[in-house]
């Protein structure tokens, strides 16, 4: 199974997609920190190199018959494909997660409060959150919405909805 996440910075998208793959004992792909060592090692970051990267990782362990988690912001209909088709070609099932925080205010309490886990990595501000190219979704998919809410009663919902889709 691929477990697609998206969402914005500071919307708990990491956390949560993370909570699940300690739950499930699962891959981890997160595209910040393949991107963080791709600038580390010299690598010019500046479109799509991050999540090409993912997309083969995630492949590769799919192959193996193992669950593969994707945290990536995910914004654009082409990501969105791309992630899809990463199963599809491989006839995987797959989920997509997004993750919101609809209290704008809560929302952009954790971008201005957020610290980073990723050595040398900058986190992106408010104004550049609110500014990101972001389409609406033009299919069903999971939505899971963490304002005020903690990582436990996020991630309860997201286990209520996955298991609903299992039956």
């Amino acid at each position: 199974m691929l477990y697609i996440f998206s969402g914005l910075p500071g919307t708990g998208k990491s956390t949560l997609s993370a909570a699940l793959a300690g739950e499930l004992r699962t891959t981890y792909l997160r595209v910040d920190v393949v991107e963080q060592a791709m600038r580390a090692a010299g690598v010019w970051v500046d479109g799509p190199e991050g999540y090409i990267v993912c997309y083969e990782i995630a492949s590769q362990n799919l192959k193996l018959g193992l669950d593969v988690i994707a945290d990536t912001v995910n914004p654009i209909h082409e990501t969105r494909r791309a992630w899809r088709g990463v199963a599809e070609d491989l006839g995987i099932p797959y989920v997509e997660i997004e993750v919101v925080c609809s209290d704008e205010r809560e929302h952009r309490h954790r971008v201005a409060t957020q610290a980073t886990d990723i050595p040398g990595f900058v986190l992106p501000t408010w104004d550049e959150v609110k500014n990101r190219q972001y389409d609406d979704w033009e299919r069903d998919h999971i939505v899971i919405d963490t304002a005020h809410q903690t990582v436990a009663e996020s991630l309860l919902a997201l286990r209520e909805q996955l298991d609903r889709l299992r039956n």
